[in-house]
């Protein structure tokens, strides 16, 4: 009878304070618990050693998704207060997914102004609970959005950020996520430079982050959780560069969950990917056979995730749990603005 996991097997006590509530003033200065899945081992390093860890072969992959200023504050005309909209993904033609607070001033037909230019009226209630909105404006949207709204980070963040670029990677591009790929937020233009002048590939992806990817999972057994779907994109180019690095019998050196389960979505049984583009909504945890991915970096992931069980999948639980132990002892600074870990 094989045994299923429990959610609660992936807790974990976290103290607080090393819940990192700014970015370090240099990026690539946080530091990296570098992981060794074929012995265990751990090693202490600073980030910016990355490089000893790849090959000229290798190919480094990259999730060049931006995040949008996607919170916005209101009011709904016929009653009093602020109403917090938080943009969650794009419906087409105005239209899009949104959490609302309080929700009880955002029932259907409810009407919520921005600004002069910017207004939108409640079309429908999801069904995890957020609201479909169809948004009225003059002008252009994006311009009004940057105007308007606030950078969303994530809830453990309660210092105020005072340069929303440093919840973006040097590398974004496209803008429509609600949350940054956090492990991308190491590198400089410096670094990446560097890494590019040994030879190693660097190449571009797209998932557009949404907030389902933070939340802790609320199923009691693993098996039973309903993973979010995610946009990602993946260019011809970018493929046949992947595939022609593993050919050559380079590594896919992946940065970030985010990237992986792109690159697992559409990773073939021979281990290559092809282009494409669409909705993922992969769950990948212990037991997964990884297609493609040969190396990880990532940051440390809030407990009961599903981030948490992609990494524990990568190395094995018992690996991370130890790593994870470690790592506060050390002091590390955990989640979106905290230190990184380097599967290899």
């Amino acid at each position: 009878m094989i045994e299923l996991m429990r959610v609660d097997d992936f807790d974990y006590v976290l103290p607080e304070e090393l819940i990192a509530q700014t970015p370090l003033e240099r990026r690539d200065h946080s530091r990296l618990l570098v992981v060794h899945r074929d012995t265990g081992m751990l090693e202490d390093r600073s980030f910016s050693s990355i490089t000893e860890y790849l090959r000229p072969s290798d190919v480094l992959v990259l999730n060049d998704t931006r995040v949008i200023p996607a919170r916005l504050y209101g009011q709904n005309p016929q009653k009093s207060g602020v109403v917090e909209l938080l943009l969650l993904r794009p419906l087409g033609d105005g239209h899009w997914e949104v959490l609302v607070k309080p929700g009880k001033k955002a029932r259907v037909g409810a009407e919520i102004v921005f600004s002069p230019a910017l207004s939108c009226k409640v079309v429908d209630v999801t069904p995890s609970g957020g609201r479909h909105v169809e948004f009225v404006y003059t002008g252009d949207f994006d311009s009004i959005l940057e105007t308007l709204g606030e950078t969303p980070l994530p809830p453990y963040i309660h210092e105020r950020l005072d340069d929303p670029e440093r919840y973006q990677t040097v590398y974004s591009k496209h803008a429509v996520s609600v949350a940054a790929p956090t492990a991308g937020l190491h590198f400089t233009p410096e670094l990446l430079e560097t890494i590019e002048g040994l030879g190693v590939a660097v190449v571009p992806l797209t998932l557009h982050v949404g907030l389902g990817t933070f939340r802790p999972v609320k199923a009691d057994r693993v098996e039973d959780h309903v993973m979010h779907e995610e946009y990602y994109e993946l260019s011809e180019e970018s493929a046949a560069i992947i595939n022609d690095r593993l050919r050559a019998g380079g590594r896919v050196f992946a940065v970030g969950t985010t990237s992986v389960r792109v690159l697992e979505t559409l990773a073939d049984d021979r281990g290559h990917v092809r282009a494409g583009s669409g909705w993922t909504d992969i769950f990948i945890y212990p037991g997964y056979r990884f297609r493609v991915v040969d190396v990880l970096l990532t940051n440390f992931h809030l407990p009961k995730s599903s981030l948490l069980m992609l990494v524990s999948a990568f190395a094995d639980t018992q690996t991370i749990r130890f790593a994870y132990e470690h790592a506060i002892l050390e002091r590390y600074r955990f989640f979106s603005f905290g230190d990184g870990m380097l599967l290899v």
